[in-house]
Parts: C-alpha cells; sequence; structure tokens
C-alpha cells in the first residue's frame, strides 16, 4: 500500500511521464560528439522511498569505473534480462537489497547516452511498505535518499565544467548536502525535472 505523499508523487510522476521527451546525453552541452559505434544498453533504477525521497548509491572507491560517484542502482542488461527495466530491478535487488516485487514501476524516460557508451535508460518507480538498505560489499559505499523537492526542483541544478580526456567538458550538478551528484545522474533527473515541471 502507497503512503500519502507516495500517492502524490505518483500522480505527478505519471504526468510527467506523459510529457513528450526525446533522448538526452553526457555530450549535448558540448561541441564534440564522438562516434563510438553501438551503445550497450543498461537500465538503473529511480525508486521512490515512503517519504518521497530518491533512493540514490555512492559507488564504491575501488571500482573500476565511476568509483565514488553518485548513482541510481543499476546496470547493463544481461543476455537473461528482458528489457532495461528488468536489468533495473534486478541491480537494484543486488546492489541495494530492493526486491523488485517492493517496487511499482511507473514506466520510464528516454534513453541517456553515456560518455561510456551505454543507452542508460532510467524507470521510475514506488517503493512499496518499508525499506532498509542493505549496500553490496565493493559496489556500493553508501545508500541514502534525497527528497523529492530538491531533484524535482530546475533551479536546484547547474552547469559546471572541467577537463576530460584534454578537452573541456560541461555537465550538469545538483549537489545535495556532502553528495555530488553530477554527469548522467544529474542529468537524467534534471530531465525529469523539467517534465514535472512542465
Amino acid at each position: 500500500m502507497l503512503t500519502a505523499p507516495q500517492t502524490l508523487l505518483r500522480e505527478r510522476l505519471l504526468k510527467a511521464l506523459s510529457v513528450p521527451a526525446g533522448p538526452s546525453s553526457d555530450y549535448e552541452l558540448n561541441s564534440h560528439v564522438p562516434d563510438n559505434g553501438h551503445l550497450r544498453p543498461a537500465g538503473v533504477l529511480a525508486a521512490f522511498d515512503r517519504q518521497g525521497r530518491l533512493i540514490l548509491t555512492k559507488r564504491a572507491s575501488g571500482l573500476r569505473h565511476h568509483p565514488g560517484q553518485i548513482s541510481l542502482p543499476g546496470g547493463k542488461v544481461e543476455s537473461f534480462d528482458t528489457d532495461p527495466t528488468a536489468a533495473a530491478l534486478r541491480e537494484a535487488d543486488e546492489e541495494i537489497g530492493l526486491k523488485p516485487s517492493q517496487v511499482e514501476i511507473l514506466g520510464t524516460l528516454p534513453p541517456h547516452r553515456t560518455v561510456t557508451n551505454f543507452a542508460m535508460t532510467p524507470v521510475l518507480g514506488l517503493i512499496r511498505g518499508d525499506f532498509t538498505p542493505v549496500p553490496e560489499t565493493g559496489e556500493v559505499d553508501e545508500v541514502f535518499a534525497v527528497p523529492f523537492a530538491h531533484i524535482s526542483d530546475p533551479a536546484n541544478y547547474r552547469i559546471e565544467r572541467r577537463q576530460w580526456r584534454g578537452d573541456w567538458r560541461a555537465y550538469y550538478v545538483a549537489p545535495y548536502g556532502p553528495y555530488y551528484i553530477w554527469g548522467a545522474t544529474a542529468r537524467v533527473l534534471h530531465a525529469l525535472a523539467v517534465r514535472l515541471t512542465a
């Protein structure tokens, strides 16, 4: 059963999902877009808890890709996954202990192209009942929640720049307390925030 905040949130998210939008990209704020060939499909889960807060992870510092970064639970679509939604649910179970049966799927946002050559599909969902995260050792250093009011307000996002592979790269950021939310995660959340205010 959904809480009152989740019921209101459900209506807002479903309305946002009905707003037309195209795919996004890590390169859209930059002039140079490399031709990297085939993009690998992936799914990430944007799940909201009983208080309407978004669940995010801080990736383990020892990981090869994106160590220490803030991310949505998820990963690449494996051969046994039926689609990006299945991959997102499977990875959320593995990474933070969120069982697929506890998630009500509302829909998906358009795929986002990452600099690591993935077509990442954000999956929106609501967590039924209480949820106590269990971070996967070696993969996740921390699991935390961000208020809906923070991620849903476009004013909380800004564009920053840094040098990457010999060139300047621009990207979205949406810092929250000690957490520096940026890159692909900030970009897809910004896209959601824009649709929520449309």
